[in-house]
């Protein structure tokens, strides 16, 4: 997903959305350093990614609640 596609779809979400959201993509980012760690990982350029989406969602979060 392109960013700005990816920016318009979070800023279209509700609070309690992007709160599940960012978990998710805790869990997710979690799972991948796990399979990187047990040897099992093939796209090394998502955990970035993944890292990437947890700061955007955060800042629409922030914004949402100022």
């Amino acid at each position: 997903m392109k960013k700005t596609e990816f920016l318009t779809e979070i800023r279209g979400m509700t609070t309690e959305d992007l709160r599940t959201r960012v978990r998710e993509l805790k869990e997710e980012l979690f799972k991948l350093r796990f399979r990187k760690a047990s040897g099992q990982f093939e796209t090394p350029h998502r955990i970035k990614e993944v890292k990437r989406d947890i700061a955007r969602v955060s800042s629409v979060l922030g914004e949402k609640q100022a």
